[in-house]
């Protein structure tokens, strides 16, 4: 009797770790998210864009989002900036050669909780060719059981040198700065979907 009372206490000890660890999946709700990105233009104005088409997921087991695991990719050839024209010139070769390099990947590969919701995301972001770190700084806007499931929300920015990924498209005006700036900042709004995992038939 007592070795199945042991055997009993083993069990619900192992459940428990099986719970505790057991992994919860995120997806973006994509009509409720967007990815925008920003440039300084002849020196003295900003100048926005967005890409349209775009999709992640986040994996986790501790409730502070402290293992999570990210992972986000953008179609380059959704990009847009209200300009049919300067949307083609940014899908050419001189800045991401959409048709070569279709992708921009991001894979995170450590997520620091900060406090007060807010928390430093490092990866590597892929463009054309090039894959490098990047540190993402993140607010979580909470979550929120809804009728169809829970919902939650991060925003995520970042500033990169377009250099560093070969977009090196580079005219100077006349007094002598980049059309262009170097430096791009990127921000993240994402709302995301917890997926229910059915139950195992009996």
């Amino acid at each position: 009797m007592k070795r199945i009372y042991t055997i009993a206490i083993v069990a619900m000890v192992v459940m428990a770790n099986l719970s505790v660890s057991a992994q919860t999946k995120w997806t973006v709700d994509k009509s409720h998210s967007n990815v925008k990105f920003a440039v300084t233009h002849m020196v003295v104005s900003e100048m926005e864009g967005t890409f349209k088409v775009f999709d992640g997921t986040m994996d986790h087991s501790k409730p502070d989002f402290s293992d999570a695991q990210v992972s986000f990719s953008i179609d380059i050839a959704s990009v847009n900036t209200d300009n049919e024209r300067r949307d083609g010139h940014l899908k050419g070769d001189d800045f991401f050669n959409a048709e070569k390099y279709p992708k921009m990947t991001f894979t995170s590969t450590a997520v620091k909780p900060l406090g007060n919701n807010k928390y430093e995301m490092t990866g590597n972001l892929t463009i054309r060719d090039v894959t490098k770190p990047v540190v993402f700084q993140v607010t979580h806007g909470g979550v929120l059981t809804t009728s169809r499931g829970a919902k939650a929300g991060f925003k995520a920015t970042t500033t990169i040198n377009r250099f560093d990924y070969n977009l090196k498209w580079d005219r100077a005006t006349e007094t002598g700065g980049l059309v262009v700036s170097k430096e791009v900042a990127i921000t993240v709004n994402v709302e995301m979907d917890k997926v229910v995992t059915p139950a195992p038939a009996k």
